[in-house]
């Protein structure tokens, strides 16, 4: 285990030599201080002691003989190779939009709701462009996500170009706001504090302001009178 350098694995050959039992357990004890110290890392693993011990055992090739308050592991318990996990080989068209593609298709198929599913399908369309532009690493017409979504699902679902439509009543909700934030806009600017505020510029402040305009102009005149 080049890990713990030449001169660790050097110890363990010696240990290994021992012959008092007594002695090489001390030994044993004193190479594991040694070995945590030269890997402090492992020390942040739980029973960390145990997982030193297995390694001596494994660099003494599974021969030392010592009385640990842990057994020596067998090799085909460590050399163990895990199993292999199943991973899905399956051959789907279009693979270049993933796999998730296929789930939401069928979703958006069957809904009766013709607004919800107008909405699964600009949902899809957009899903599609994100998987195009992740792919080809460029931007993609809408079109071409037009055609090609009413090829894979035979003409069921019809990507709309030009952004998403708002719902008849929703639209309706909105338009009606945006005409009370006009009329609130056109009352500040005939009367309200909008109005309040071109009168306040266009006199010089508040309503001091046509005074002071006032007494300027009856300065100049006495001025102009007197000269």
């Amino acid at each position: 285990m080049p890990e713990y350098g030449r001169n660790v694995q050097k110890m363990i050959e010696y240990l290994v030599t021992v012959d008092d039992r007594e002695k090489r357990l001390r030994q044993a004890e004193v190479i594991i201080e040694l070995m945590g110290t030269l890997n402090p890392h492992l020390k942040t693993i739980e029973d960390y002691k145990h997982k030193l011990w297995d390694h001596l055992y494994q660099m003494t090739d599974f021969n030392l003989d010592v009385d640990s308050p842990y057994p020596c592991p067998s090799p085909e318990a460590v050399f163990k190779k895990p199993e292999v996990l199943p991973y899905p080989q399956e051959s789907f068209p279009h693979r270049h939009l993933g796999k998730n593609i296929q789930a939401l298709l069928p979703r958006a198929e069957n809904e009766t709701n013709e607004e919800t599913k107008h909405g699964l399908t600009q949902a899809i369309g957009y899903y599609m462009k994100l998987a195009y532009a992740n792919w080809h690493k460029e931007p993609v017409h809408d079109d071409m996500i037009k055609n090609e979504l009413a090829e894979i699902t035979g003409g069921k679902l019809k990507y709309e170009t030009g952004g998403y439509r708002v719902p008849y009543e929703n639209n309706r909700n909105f338009k009606q706001r945006n005409n009370n934030n006009n009329n609130n806009r056109n009352f500040k600017g005939n009367g309200g504090q909008g109005g309040q505020r071109n009168f306040r510029d266009n006199n010089g402040g508040g309503g001091s302001g046509y005074g002071n305009n006032f007494n300027n102009k009856n300065r100049k005149f006495n001025k102009n009178k007197n000269k």
